[in-house]
């Protein structure tokens, strides 16, 4: 009996200047259908593996990564489909009696801890396991943090000067910078919603009054709230705004790769560095695919070069630093105090709240 193979790429819109249009990775698996009893695959296996990945990563580190693990193992048929980050805890949520998918790759540590908590995540303990630190990491080894992104100012560098720019979020809500912001749509995004509950968390966990006053005064600062970040850069790249809140990666991927005028600010008052992770569904159909990427991911020559080519900063301790490409090696990363499970608790409430009360209200 033939099998059809076909690998599937939905990925994520990611801007790019030369065609400014909205663009999809395809592909397909190469080779014809397997004859029954054919031994040539992986091992001794006659059918050929699959693994289907739910990610929220950009298409430039899915091109990167996926090709060469299709290269270590040919015999795996990986389908991946890219969205939000909470939209993946959205969709794992929502399969939990018939998971579709094998292994999540890039959730939020507050997105990890929830799905952790309703059972979502099988409990694997990879070999890497020790070299990762406890704060990096789920106690009963359901997710794992593959790479931290400080959530930084960003700004267009052609149309803003360094020295003119925000240096501290509260300078954010000065009069200047009214209609110079936009934003990410939030609830979609993990990185949004990162950000803002940090942004209230900062004011006062205990009283998220005071947090939601301050955001209030950044959403009568923000010009727009763009659908989703190819969105985001086209309207910076054209100049419709100057400023946002981003993750450092995908700042210096698009500065440094798509060649977009933008940078960064790095707070001075310190920067919720996300800890961005990954784990096996619970019930995964393809476990021993998914634990084979597992290992793939956080090989450390990997994390090496993704350091270097896509601006990752890895998780994993014995890297040996002199290896590090000089970007990382220079910075600084200062983090404001925050407590992770009470953000993972609270995330929610306050986002909702935010959504129902304050968001095009700011003004008013």
């Amino acid at each position: 009996m033939t099998k059809k193979k076909a690998t599937t790429w939905l990925t994520g819109a990611v801007l790019s200047m030369a065609m400014l249009t909205v663009t999809a990775c395809g592909g397909s698996a190469s080779d014809g259908a397997q004859k029954p009893g054919d031994k040539s695959s992986e091992g001794s296996k006659s059918e050929k593996q699959k693994l289907v990945i739910y990610t929220a990563r950009d298409k430039n580190v899915v091109e990167e990564i996926i090709p060469k693990f299709k290269e270590q193992n040919p015999g795996m048929d990986v389908e991946v489909l890219t969205m939000g980050a909470q939209q993946v805890l959205e969709r794992v949520r929502g399969e939990k009696a018939n998971p579709q998918a094998d292994f999540w790759w890039g959730g939020t540590q507050s997105a990890l801890m929830t799905a952790a908590d309703e059972g979502l995540l099988e409990s694997v303990k990879p070999s890497f396991a020790d070299k990762i630190p406890a704060m990096y990491k789920d106690s009963k080894d359901r997710w794992y943090g593959e790479m931290l992104l400080p959530e930084v100012i960003m700004y267009n560098s052609k149309a803003l000067k360094k020295e003119d720019a925000p240096k501290d979020w509260d300078d954010l809500l000065d009069a200047k910078y009214k209609g110079k912001i936009i934003i990410r749509g939030v609830l979609a995004s993990g990185t949004m919603r990162t950000i803002y509950s940090s942004l209230i968390y900062r004011q006062d966990a205990g009283d998220p009054k005071k947090g939601y006053d301050w955001l209030k005064k950044l959403d009568a600062n923000t010009k727009e709230y763009a659908q989703d970040p190819t969105n985001l850069y086209l309207k910076l790249a054209r100049e419709e705004g100057t400023l946002s809140l981003w993750n450092l990666q995908d700042i210096m991927i698009q500065k440094e790769l798509q060649k977009q005028p933008f940078d960064f600010i790095y707070p001075a008052s310190g920067a919720p560095i996300l800890v961005d992770g990954v784990g096996v569904v619970k019930g995964a159909k393809n476990m021993e695919a998914a634990k084979k990427f597992y290992e793939f991911l956080f090989d450390s020559k990997l994390r090496v070069e993704l350091a270097e080519k896509l601006y990752q900063i890895p998780t994993r301790t014995d890297i040996n630093k002199d290896t590090l490409p000089a970007w990382l090696k220079g910075l600084e990363l200062k983090p404001l105090n925050i407590d992770w499970a009470v953000m993972a608790q609270k995330e929610k409430e306050w986002m909702q709240h935010w959504d129902e009360n304050i968001k095009g209200k700011g003004s008013k």
